[in-house]
């Protein structure tokens, strides 16, 4: 019998995958990175726009690979924007220790949003890059922001 929760995760990935939120580059910016997983091909290209006390003010991207990794992009980049930088490093933690757990740490779905549905990868160690892929691009926007805007 299969697990309803999961069904909902596998659809809340599939529709993130079809239809992406926030895809595309777009200016203006202020960092720009590109990231590549060598083990399966995936690849992002991630613009990062911060506001005044460092807001997000836009996440834009291009992805290319696996459902996971594009999914990731996508619902990544709808709970990051509109918030403070402050606000998105428990997110980013959290996910993080959750997709490295192997499935032993549930994920916050008050904290992760439709992350939540990412965390079956969890249990494929192969597949835990692919979702972390874009955050870490994120990460080194972040820095490139702040390095630039320094």
């Amino acid at each position: 019998m299969s697990n309803p929760l999961s069904s909902l995760y596998t659809e809340i990935v599939m529709e993130h995958d079809k239809r992406p939120l926030h895809a595309g580059l777009r200016e203006p910016f202020d960092a720009e990175v590109h990231h590549v997983n060598p083990t399966c091909g995936d690849e992002i290209t991630l613009r990062l726009r911060l506001g005044a006390d460092e807001l997000v003010q836009d996440v834009s991207y291009e992805a290319v690979g696996c459902a996971m990794s594009r999914a990731s992009a996508s619902i990544m980049a709808d709970l990051l924007i509109g918030r403070p930088v402050h606000e998105i490093q428990p997110v980013s933690d959290h996910l993080e220790a959750a997709m490295r757990s192997r499935g032993r740490l549930a994920g916050d779905e008050e904290l992760l949003g439709d992350g939540v549905a990412l965390l079956g990868a969890a249990k494929f160690p192969a597949r835990v890059k692919c979702v972390l892929m874009p955050w870490k691009a994120y990460q080194a926007a972040l820095v490139e922001a702040r390095t630039l805007g320094a």
